[in-house]
C-alpha cells in the first residue's frame, strides 16, 4: 500500500523545494532536486581515517544502484579520494588501505562531483547511514551551501522494526535488544557477507538487507 501526502505536507515540500534550490551554491546540480527515478535507489558506503566527523577524512566511496527488487552491480561506483593528512596505522589495519593507495585517489572535489552525478536525485541507502552522510554533507557545504537533498533509508531501522513485528504481546512490554551489528544483521536475513570496511562491499551489503527487508515488509 502507498500512502499519499496530505495537501499541505506537499505544499511543504514545494516550498522548501523552492527554497534550497534558490540557495543552492552550484547551479550545476539542481537535477539532485529532480523527482527520483521510480523504484530507484542508491545504496552508499564510506571509509575514512577515523570517526570524528569533524576533522577525518573520507578515503573511499563506494556505491551501487537499485532498481525495484535487483541490484545493478554494473552501474556501480568505487572511488579512492586522496586525503590531506597522513593515513594512520590505526586506520589502515581497518580498511586496508594504505598511503600508497590513497596517494593515487581523486581530488576530494572530483570524487564528491563524480558521487552526485551517480545518486543524481534517488533516495540513499546505507548501514548506519547518518555517520557516512556526516562526512559527505561536511565536504560538500562548500559546494552546495547545504546539504543533500535526497531521503535516506537506514537499513539498521528497518531490520529493528522488522524484528519488532514479530514481537508477541508480552515480549513487547519486556522487548530484549534488538542486535544491530551488520554481520549479525546479515546473517539473520541469510544473506552473502562480504569482506567488511571496503567501501563498496558495505554499499552492496546494505542493498541486499534492504532488498530482503522490503520483501519481508511486503509479505
Amino acid at each position: 500500500m502507498t500512502l499519499r501526502a496530505s495537501p499541505l505536507h506537499a505544499a511543504w515540500q514545494a516550498v522548501r523545494r523552492t527554497w534550497l534550490l534558490y540557495h543552492l551554491g552550484a547551479p550545476e546540480f539542481r537535477f539532485l532536486f529532480d523527482p527520483a527515478p521510480p523504484d530507484e535507489w542508491v545504496a552508499l558506503d564510506c571509509e575514512t581515517t577515523g570517526l570524528n566527523v569533524r576533522s577525518d577524512e573520507i578515503i573511499a566511496i563506494g556505491a551501487v544502484r537499485i532498481v525495484g527488487n535487483r541490484i545493478l552491480s554494473s552501474e556501480r561506483l568505487e572511488l579512492l579520494v586522496r586525503p590531506q593528512r597522513a593515513v594512520s596505522a590505526q586506520s589502515i589495519r581497518i580498511h586496508r588501505l594504505r598511503q600508497s593507495d590513497v596517494d593515487q585517489g581523486l581530488e576530494l572535489d572530483d570524487a564528491l562531483k563524480r558521487l552526485l552525478h551517480f545518486i543524481g536525485s534517488r533516495p540513499l541507502v546505507g548501514y548506519y547511514l547518518e555517520f557516512d552522510l556526516a562526512m559527505l554533507n561536511r565536504a560538500l557545504f562548500p559546494l552546495l551551501g547545504q546539504r543533500l537533498p535526497q531521503p535516506c533509508i537506514e537499513v539498521s531501522g528497518l531490520y529493528y522494526d522488522y524484528k519488532l513485528r514479530y514481537l508477541s504481546e508480552q515480549e513487547r512490554l519486556h522487548p530484549m535488544p534488538v542486535d544491530l551489528r551488520f554481520a549479525s544483521m546479515m546473517q539473520d536475513l541469510d544473506l552473502p557477507m562480504r569482506e567488511a570496511h571496503d567501501a563498496l562491499n558495505d554499499a552492496v551489503m546494505a542493498a541486499l538487507a534492504f532488498i530482503k527487508l522490503r520483501s519481508l515488509a511486503q509479505a
